[in-house]
């Protein structure tokens, strides 16, 4: 193996969108450094912190039918019985929903929890409440997605947060999508809530850390019980 391959297994891809923060935070620790050299080695932080948080790790998705994998790299905050968002246009009957935070160290690249047709998309516009309270599901900016399966529809909000001031889509209404396939991405802390039929347990529990792509949330197909990871994001 050669030098060059040896250095690509241990450096984390960047996605393509932190390309413009990193080339101003570059910028601005050029300018910082000429003002003040104290002053560089901050923008040099806070630059090497934006290249951290745009990171785009490879996972290993679960492939087994069924299986609902997570859609975000943070904590399982909460799972509760809750009205799917009206835009989605789902029957207004509880559903589980299984609500992931992201902070601002968790890697922000959103994966399709479950394969198939997105069905439904729509961006609402909204308030950036910190997006650990219950009411952020209502109130914050969000674009939800509702995805078909044979097994039934599947509910994926993308929740801005306290600082988030963007929601960037990877995909449109009409799109088919693989699980684990990348279908968005929030900036600078945020949340991802899940609505599961109230048929489906969930195999994961409120605190856990959970593995966009990697982290099974619930077993569409029967409930079995199915090992999960607990390795670092």
């Amino acid at each position: 193996m050669s030098l060059v391959d040896s250095v690509r297994k241990v450096i984390v891809p960047i996605h393509k969108e932190g390309y413009v923060f990193i080339a101003i935070g570059l910028g601005a620790t050029i300018v910082l450094a000429n003002l003040w050299s104290p002053f560089g080695w901050i923008g040099a932080i806070i630059t090497i912190w934006i290249c951290y948080f745009f990171r785009d790790p490879i996972r290993i998705t679960p492939q087994r039918e069924g299986l609902v994998i997570s859609p975000a790299d943070g904590r399982v905050s909460q799972i509760a019985s809750a009205l799917p968002p009206p835009e989605l246009n789902l029957p207004a009957e509880p559903m589980t929903r299984v609500s992931i935070f992201m902070n601002v160290f968790d890697c922000h690249v959103n994966r399709a929890p479950v394969p198939g047709r997105v069905v439904k998309m729509a961006y609402t516009p909204g308030l950036f409440l910190n997006a650990e309270l219950d009411k952020a599901s209502d109130d914050n900016e969000r674009n939800a997605l509702a995805i078909e399966t044979p097994a039934g529809i599947v509910g994926v909000v993308q929740i801005a947060g306290l600082i988030a001031r963007r929601i960037v889509p990877f995909v449109k209404e009409g799109d088919s999508i693989a699980t684990g396939e990348r279908f968005g991405l929030i900036r600078f802390g945020s949340r991802v809530d899940v609505y599961l039929p109230t048929s489906v347990i969930p195999l994961v529990g409120e605190g856990q850390t959970a593995i966009a792509g990697e982290t099974v949330l619930a077993d569409m197909s029967g409930n079995e019980a199915v090992k999960r990871a607990f390795r670092g994001i």
